[in-house]
């Protein structure tokens, strides 16, 4: 019924409705009654509206009503009156028609004001801009992708008796056995394992009434699903359902990481360990592409522009990491980052008994480790050519989104000047910024 309601507001071409907010449709409404006015109108909102792929679902449309935002209250947590009260993160958004002589104001807390010239859909001082859903990285960087996907209803998982049990049936089934992990798994140092036969003879397989037993399960949870592409799994049901897993070390970065951790955990993974989807990897990753995701300036830009989930971060490659604007290096500083990464590393290998929910924790961070992305932080930031001292973490951000509008519009621009076709433009306009 909301879905319908939506539907009957907005444009009806606009794409991605059904994934908008209620209250959007509040806007939109509100943005077509004070047209040709000086109305003025606020709305109390759940956040959730800018950030991620609501932002340029909801403002393309208000664009089209000269929409401006006159000042904002940033996320804060409004309690309910229940017994069992549950914090819903909301923002405040004033706006009215297109009138750049009115001052704008950003709330942030505390009773601090900011007066700004302009304010964005991600309530920043900054352009504005719309960060899209992107298949490919904006700039000349390794590809990220999701984790394989078993595709099982749980069968090709293991726990720790299960594990157990099936090396107690055969000795020889261990090599049949990987560990396996997700978000969960990276941060919290659980464990899991996966039955994993790519390149496994049917004769092998066969030996092992568990494993043949498992596979016959996952064949039928695939030929009763209403999926056809899952009913088209069933055949080769010992198989993960979807297989992504590199044969380099890669990069994994949880989808979704607490909101009260200044950096996301991110690690490097071996190949033999199988990662699944709830995690995203990037293989042949380096020292430097891993200082820079864990920097500062990579987190700021995820806080304001990523999903949420609940209140936690929700990292997505799609819109986080391929818009993110990778700065341009001397050999010098890319080296110099490469230094400050080890660091983080060498750091962490002084607490092996400690997940990176403990060491990232912020009251119980290790100092070592605090140093290590201090200095990592420090080096990201100078080759961005920022102050380290005096930046904000939204003046970051409004930094990042300048950076960002100039590499679309250079996109944009060398597409209208060439003759390509639709589905080579980006490979090509990639080939160009080289």
């Amino acid at each position: 019924m909301q879905k319908m309601d939506l539907m009957n507001v907005f444009d009806k071409k606009a794409k991605g409705i059904g994934n908008l907010d209620y209250v959007t449709g509040w806007y939109v409404k509100a943005s077509q009654y004070i047209q040709n006015t000086s109305i003025k109108v606020a709305f109390v909102s759940t956040n959730s509206i800018t950030q991620g792929e609501q932002v340029p679902i909801l403002w393309r449309q208000l664009q089209k009503y000269h929409i401006e935002i006159i000042f904002a209250y940033r996320t804060f947590k409004w309690n309910s009156e229940a017994k069992e009260k549950a914090a819903v993160h909301c923002v405040i958004i004033g706006f009215c028609c297109l009138l750049n002589r009115i001052e704008k104001i950003i709330y942030v807390g505390e009773g601090n004001i900011q007066k700004v010239k302009s304010i964005n859909p991600y309530l920043i001082d900054a352009p504005s801009v719309l960060i899209e859903s992107r298949s490919k990285n904006i700039g000349n960087v390794a590809e990220i992708m999701y984790g394989s996907m078993p595709i099982d209803n749980g069968y090709l998982i293991l726990n720790k008796e299960e594990r157990q049990e099936l090396i107690s049936e055969n000795a020889n089934n261990e090599k049949f056995i990987r560990k396996y992990v997700g978000g969960d798994e990276i941060i919290n140092n659980k464990e899991r394992w996966c039955i994993w036969l790519k390149d496994v003879s049917p004769k092998e397989i066969k030996q092992s009434n568990i494993i043949m037993k498992r596979v016959k399960q996952t064949e039928e949870f695939r030929k009763n699903s209403s999926r056809p592409q899952t009913q088209i799994l069933a055949k080769t049901a010992f198989l993960f359902g979807e297989i992504r897993q590199p044969d380099t070390d890669m990069l994994a970065i949880p989808k979704v990481s607490s909101e009260n951790r200044k950096y996301l955990p991110i690690a490097f993974v071996q190949p033999e360990i199988i990662v699944n989807g709830s995690t995203l990897i990037i293989p042949n990753a380096n020292l430097y592409l891993f200082g820079i995701l864990t920097s500062n300036v990579h987190n700021a830009w995820m806080r304001t522009v990523a999903g949420r989930m609940k209140s936690d971060y929700q990292y997505s490659g799609s819109i986080v990491y391929n818009n993110f604007p990778f700065p341009t290096l001397t050999g010098e500083q890319k080296g110099k980052i490469e230094k400050t990464a080890q660091r983080i590393l060498d750091a962490r290998n002084l607490y092996p008994d400690c997940s990176l929910a403990d060491l990232y924790d912020e009251l119980t961070m290790p100092k070592e480790l605090r140093k290590a992305h201090q200095e990592n932080d420090k080096a990201v930031m100078e080759s961005y050519g920022f102050n380290w001292k005096k930046m904000t973490e939204s003046d970051c951000v409004a930094e990042l989104m300048k950076m960002y509008k100039k590499l679309v519009e250079k996109k944009n621009n060398y597409f209208q000047n060439h003759s390509i076709s639709r589905q080579n433009k980006f490979d090509v306009f990639i080939l160009q910024l080289n």
